[in-house]
Parts: structure tokens; sequence; C-alpha cells
């Protein structure tokens, strides 16, 4: 594997096993997390995504994102709430303490508010249903706009594979199908924000390359040392119901 691709993939993926469409009992996504966390693949993992009111069923030891409320707020490092107005942000704001938050927003004008407060923003860039997959010209204009706000964000829903594709939206076998974003054109697109609709649209595997140096789309180039900038400052992770899915893409790839 390539440097440039270890740094891209880095503490990526956050475990979200209790979530739609995985949904599973919280012993068995507690387990999974455990497990990978001990496994080959473990530097790509990031945080166990969990709701406020289920903290106490998720072991101390384990890096945590909860997903909360202004009124329902733990005492932990990051947290994920929902903003659908600037009142809201503001609420949010003034109870975020020193905790690290990812406001989701459907409203890319509320970019602005995320910003003033020092928050972080959050896409939902998938669902169970194909409405609930936005388009590429949306996802780009949320990256866009956490670019020129210099307002570091992450993803959740939707990510499973590598590059954008058609696939079941769920693992039932009348499952819904759509086009899927995939999470290296999303990060990708983060890296190369001027061109992120067109990266967001790459349904071709071999537009990227990757070796120690950097990544390439096409003739553009992303060096190692700017992609440590982007995960450390800018994009930082994306939440996905399955870990191993995106990793067993990768590996029939030939990236892993």
């Amino acid at each position: 594997m390539s440097r440039s691709l270890k740094i891209l993939l880095d503490g990526l993926i956050d475990y979200a096993g209790l979530f739609p469409p995985a949904s599973l009992p919280m012993e068995e996504a507690v387990a999974n997390y455990d497990r990978y966390r001990r496994g080959p693949f473990a530097w790509a993992l990031g945080r166990f995504v969990v709701q406020a009111e289920r903290l106490a069923e998720v072991p101390r030891t384990f890096s945590v994102s909860v997903l909360a409320t202004p009124e329902n707020l733990p005492a932990v490092d990051v947290v994920e709430m929902k903003a659908a107005t600037e009142e809201d942000v503001r609420r949010i704001a003034a109870v975020r303490g020193n905790r690290t938050v990812y406001v989701e927003v459907a409203d890319v004008n509320l970019l602005d508010a995320i910003a003033q407060h020092g928050l972080r923003a959050k896409i939902r860039t998938g669902g169970v249903i194909p409405d609930g997959v936005p388009a590429a010209e949306k996802v780009a204009l949320f990256i866009q706009g956490c670019r020129d706000r210099n307002l570091a964000f992450k993803a959740t829903a939707g990510l499973h594979h590598p590059i954008r594709c058609v696939r079941p939206l769920t693992y039932e076998a009348d499952a819904p199908v759509a086009t899927m974003h995939g999470f290296l054109n999303v990060f990708i697109a983060a890296a190369l924000p001027r061109f992120a609709t067109q990266i967001l649209l790459e349904e071709n595997p071999r537009a990227f390359a990757f070796d120690d140096g950097g990544l390439w789309w096409h003739d553009l180039r992303v060096t190692s040392e700017e992609l440590v900038r982007l995960r450390e400052q800018f994009a930082i992770s994306f939440g996905s119901c399955s870990f191993e899915e995106p990793i067993a893409d990768l590996k029939e790839s030939g990236w892993l």
C-alpha cells in the first residue's frame, strides 16, 4: 500500500454499526469494534458512534463520537448534533464547552454560523432510500463552502464503497438500488475542491492513482504532505455502519 493512501485512510472510518442499514444490537456492534481495533486494519478505524442515551452501554476504553442534543450532552470529547436554523447553531455553541462538535446541516447557508461559533460541519451523504442520496453538486457545494470558511467536516451515511457506484442501499434481498457516493471520491474532492463535482461523479477507479509521494486524479496531483494537512485540519472522517465493507472493497481493488 502506498504512503498517500495510508494517509488518506488513517482513522477515516467511524464505526456506526448501531445505525441503519446494519442496525446491529449493541452487544454485536461493541464486539465488532473491539475486534476491528485489534485487527490488521485498526489504523483505518476511527470512533465508535453511539446515541447519548446509550453511551453507558459502551466500554470506556472506546473512542466515541456521541449523537446528542443540547439538552442531553454527555461529558465526552466529540459529539454530533443537528441544526436546522441559525438559532439551533447558537444553542449548540452555547453548551459545547471544550468538546469538538460536528453540526449536521442540510442547508449550506448555515455554514457561516457554524464557522462563526468555532464548530465543525457534518453532511449526510446517503440513506436507505434513493431520495436520501444527495446530488454530487450538493455535496460539492458543501465541501467548497467548508473550504472557503476553513471549516473542518465529517460525512455520514452511504459511503460503503471507495468509488461511486450503483448498489443496493440496504442488506435486504429487495433493497432499493441507487447510485452511491464513493468515500474516496468525497475525500479526494475535499483535496481538490475546485473540481469537487467532477471528482464526485467519477466512476472509473483507474482515474485515481496512489504512490508514496501523493495521489493523482487524472493529471491533477495532491502530495502526501497536502494529504496530511487535509486529514488533520479539514476532511476528518466518515461514519459507516460497516467497517468490513469499505476494507473489503479496497482489498478487491488492489489498493490494500
